[in-house]
């Protein structure tokens, strides 16, 4: 049975509803998630598992998440080759580059030799019910990913 560890950060709830919803579209698919805030997380605990999916928010210029940045660093001492992940985030439109946390930790996970198996998931600011169901949905996809 694979293992599934979404990991986030969320200041205002908006990721959080996100990390929420994803891990109710992979325990539909048959996998009970562990979902952690980021804070309360270390990166070498993610290399214990086969699924892994990181959200955080964007803010300033493109910015990841204060609270991701100490693991952000730690991520430079684990490999992640084998491991299959996916990467979230709430974005806002108002600033210069959209989401850009997103696609910074999508090109962390692939130095570290995890295949990122789905596009990253941007949702502008509050995620609205149908941006809930895409996530439900995200998370399945992901579970599929994992060949279970």
């Amino acid at each position: 049975m694979s293992k599934v560890i979404i990991v986030f950060a969320s200041m205002t709830g908006n990721t959080e509803e996100m990390a929420e919803a994803i891990a109710e579209g992979v325990k539909e698919a048959g996998i009970e998630p562990v979902v952690k805030n980021v804070i309360d997380t270390s990166a070498a605990e993610i290399t214990g598992y086969d699924g892994i999916i990181l959200g955080s928010y964007t803010w300033g210029d493109g910015d990841l998440a204060d609270d991701f940045l100490d693991f952000y660093d730690e991520m430079d001492d684990i490999q992640l080759d084998g491991k299959k992940s996916a990467v979230f985030g709430s974005c806002d439109s108002s600033y210069s580059e959209y989401g850009a946390a997103v696609d910074t930790l999508i090109t962390k996970l692939k130095e570290l030799g995890s295949e990122v198996t789905l596009e990253g998931l941007k949702v502008e600011l509050s995620p609205s019910k149908d941006d809930k169901e895409i996530c439900r949905q995200f998370g399945q996809q992901f579970v599929q990913t994992l060949g279970v």
